[in-house]
């Protein structure tokens, strides 16, 4: 019989603040998304609203009381209008389909990988096919590394299985349904049975051999049938899923323009609503202070919060908009071929921010430039060395592939190899397994396909 003891134990944990929670929520919204959040806000918190109009369109003045009353409680954004005053026409953009790899990068960027953890998952994602499956065996990844240590390479491949969509990045269609039935819940259904069949038994399941299945399972038909359905239901090629998508409309967060002989980063502040906290409501709030108002000092509280954090995230987003124009600078003037490798790291130390702070500032974030509408994360790319010791970012060796291979003669155009041989002359140091995968992630085709 056990006896029952007291004690202390002492334990510190890191707890979010409803306020710093909606702060994170805000900062990585997209703008269309952040707008529906603002009008979401507006429609049930009775202490919001929005600055009125005048006659012209533009916000209306406020008086001097007014002014005093408000105090640091409405969200205004000044100085953030572009200048030249007209806006483009946003609407008529509409969103790149989402890659595979793009989508596994975005997941990649916010799990607190170290660096060298980033650049092996990197290379584990850069190495499927399109239908998320890896191919090549690992032996053949290793001499790409530098340096690689025992075990690096399965631990970076078991990372990006763990992405979804569930069952990327298995080396054969076994593994794969292995992935998915394995993320299942232990109580699903014939789950136990489908595991084993997927282990070893996938042959006597296609040659539909059910009694056999049942012999090496040691089970009835009636018990296989759940198991059979289970692995029906399972995707074999997960990657395909992001082959098809909904167009949808890209805006803006931020506009990038040159200013004489400067770029000038301006919050495109006019696709969002103009709001601020309603001071008649909150000084008659003032004057009645009972038990009824409690619920209505907590909508006073959440106006507040969402005034405040709405500046803060745009003030976030500025910063780190100011401090990748002014790291990729040679972009805005030269084009793709100037871009510099740049992490989310640095960007981070340079402005006192957090790493995943700076991912969740630039995920599903857009800004116009005279080069178009570019995606923040088209900033960061990795390092790859260059034959004089230096080196240049993978967004600089893609453009130069598109540009031989847009000049090159379509009766004989350049194979893999003579590409990967064509960038050596030009001090760029990259492999013919390289050149394939950048060429197939810009959609280019094959040799046999350019030739006319």
């Amino acid at each position: 019989m056990s006896n029952a003891v007291l004690g202390l134990r002492l334990r510190q944990q890191l707890t979010l603040t409803p306020r710093l929670q909606q702060s994170v929520k805000l900062l990585q919204l997209s703008a269309p998304e952040c707008v529906q959040e603002l009008q979401r806000a507006l429609t049930q918190n009775p202490f919001l609203e929005e600055i009125p109009e005048s006659a012209d369109g533009r916000a209306r003045e406020e008086t001097p009381a007014e002014t005093a009353a408000r105090e640091d409680l409405d969200f205004g954004l000044a100085g953030s209008d572009p200048p030249g005053g007209a806006l483009p026409d946003w609407t008529e953009w509409t969103a790149a389909p989402t890659t595979l790899r793009g989508q596994l990068r975005d997941q990649l960027l916010v799990l607190g990988l170290t660096e060298r953890e980033h650049e092996l998952a990197n290379l584990i994602v850069d190495a499927l096919d399109e239908d998320g499956f890896l191919r090549d065996p690992l032996t053949e990844l290793a001499p790409l590394v530098e340096s690689p240590a025992a075990g690096e390479l399965e631990a970076a491949l078991r990372t990006v299985q763990e992405l979804e969509p569930t069952g990327v990045a298995a080396r054969n269609l076994a593994e794969c349904l292995r992935l998915q039935l394995a993320a299942l819940p232990e109580q699903t259904p014939g789950r136990a049975l489908a595991i084993e069949i997927a282990s070893g038994l996938l042959e006597l399941l296609a040659a539909r051999d059910h009694g056999r299945l049942c012999q090496a399972l040691g089970c009835a038909e009636p018990e296989l049938a759940p198991a059979l359905e289970l692995i029906r239901s399972l995707d074999p090629r997960p990657g395909s899923r992001l082959g098809t998508f909904e167009p949808r409309m890209i805006v803006p967060d931020v506009i990038v323009r040159r200013e004489k002989k400067r770029w000038a980063v301006a919050i495109n502040a006019a696709i969002y609503p103009r709001i601020r906290v309603n001071q008649r409501y909150a000084e008659e709030l003032r004057r009645v202070r009972n038990g009824e108002t409690v619920r209505l000092n907590q909508h006073l509280e959440e106006a507040r919060w969402l005034v405040r954090n709405l500046e803060q995230r745009f003030l976030t987003i500025r910063r780190v908009t100011e401090a990748l124009v002014a790291r990729q600078r040679n972009f805005f003037e030269y084009g793709d071929l100037a871009m510099r490798p740049l992490t989310l790291r640095e960007i981070g130390a340079e402005l006192g921010l957090h790493e995943s702070t700076v991912s969740r500032a630039t995920q599903h974030k857009y800004m116009a430039t005279p080069r178009g509408v570019v995606a923040f994360k088209r900033f960061f790319s990795r390092e790859l060395a260059t034959l004089s010791g230096g080196s240049c970012s993978a967004t600089a060796i893609r453009a130069l592939l598109r540009d031989l291979i847009a000049a090159e003669d379509r009766r004989h155009p350049l194979s893999d190899v003579q590409l990967a041989g064509l960038l050596a002359d030009r001090g760029v140091k990259v492999a013919r397994r390289t050149v394939t995968k950048y060429r197939r992630s810009m959609q280019l085709p094959a040799v046999d396909l350019r030739r006319n």
